[in-house]
């Protein structure tokens, strides 16, 4: 693979990353409803143009029903819950229980779709709601008042991956053969007609600042409108399976962005609890499956992304 190709890769993961330090920064002052509202009309206004422009607007006339199931499973319905749960949680801990959307998907697939689970991936299943278990019990606060805001907070990002998941799988099966850029841009105009009203009937009493305004504006244009064009490059040149490699580093510039810029805590507990969940995810999906010709191949490939992610973060 090309070393450009790498670096794509990992921009992606840093900017997806980043989508959890925006949103903590935004939600406070914006609100679970008005910054969802606000990031799906500015990302859908951003796409439109570029949806004309390559000619696909006839692509989502035809298939609009099932990209606005779409919309509301992949981007409506998740941008309110995540933007809930940053209300609570760190950016770091949000951007660790979004690795489950692996496992939420291969589960709703095995249950809706009749896919195959192998041993390799029951295991994986286990392994990574354990990881999840771990994290969450770690934050609980039992016998505090903290308690039920942090469960409630977790439940919402869960919540949210578990559409991911639905929304994957509905894709796969409905929507193979449409041009991903009218999936995405059709969802952001779902999102939008659907949060706009809840938007101004809940907007804040204060103005938000400046810095919450370009929070949300930079979640639109990078790690929405951008990050899709990089994605969905990424996939006509590597295929699906070596573009999904980057969401596994989106846990970690999610925890490094929060560290760095807000300061968040990263016990080793939540270390060990990030591996246990993105192994079970990488064997869920079979990233660890052994195939001939293959092993050495994905190794170096890994190694690489990897390393590629290290050298970025310690220039930082």
């Amino acid at each position: 693979m090309k070393r450009s190709d790498t670096l794509s890769l990992v921009s992606v993961a840093a900017i997806w990353g980043a989508s959890y330090l925006f949103i903590r920064v935004g939600s406070p002052e914006f609100g679970a409803a008005a910054m969802a509202g606000v990031r799906a009309v500015a990302a859908a206004l951003m796409m439109l143009p570029l949806l004309l422009w390559r000619g696909q607007w006839p692509a989502l006339r035809r298939h609009w029903k099932p990209i606005v199931f779409v919309g509301v499973t992949n981007a409506a319905l998740p941008f309110l819950l995540f933007n809930y749960a940053a209300l609570t949680l760190p950016a770091g801990l949000s951007s660790i229980l979004s690795a489950t959307t692996p496992l939420f998907a291969t589960l709703i697939g095995a249950i809706w779709l009749g896919e195959q689970l192998t041993v390799q991936r029951m295991a994986g299943l286990c392994i990574g709601f354990g990881g999840v278990v771990l994290l969450v019990g770690g934050k609980l606060h039992l016998g505090t008042a903290e308690m039920i805001p942090t469960l409630a907070a977790a439940l919402a990002c869960l919540s949210a991956t578990m559409l991911y998941g639905v929304s994957g799988n509905f894709t796969k099966r409905f929507l193979a053969d449409v041009p991903p850029l009218a999936v995405a841009a059709g969802s952001q105009l779902t999102a939008a007609v659907l949060l706009v009203g809840p938007a101004v009937l809940l907007w804040p009493a204060h103005t938000p600042s400046a810095k919450a305004w370009g929070a949300v504006l930079a979640l639109a244009a990078v790690c929405t409108t951008l990050v899709y064009v990089l994605f969905f490059g990424l996939i006509a040149r590597l295929g699906a399976s070596r573009a999904m490699s980057a969401l596994f580093l989106i846990p970690v510039f999610g925890v490094l962005w929060g560290t760095v810029f807000l300061h968040e805590p990263f016990t080793l507990q939540m270390l060990g609890s990030c591996a246990v969940v993105l192994l079970g995810s990488a064997l869920t999906i079979g990233l660890l499956e052994r195939r001939p010709g293959r092993a050495a191949s994905r190794v170096h490939f890994l190694c690489e992304l990897m390393r590629l992610g290290a050298s970025m973060a310690r220039r930082i």
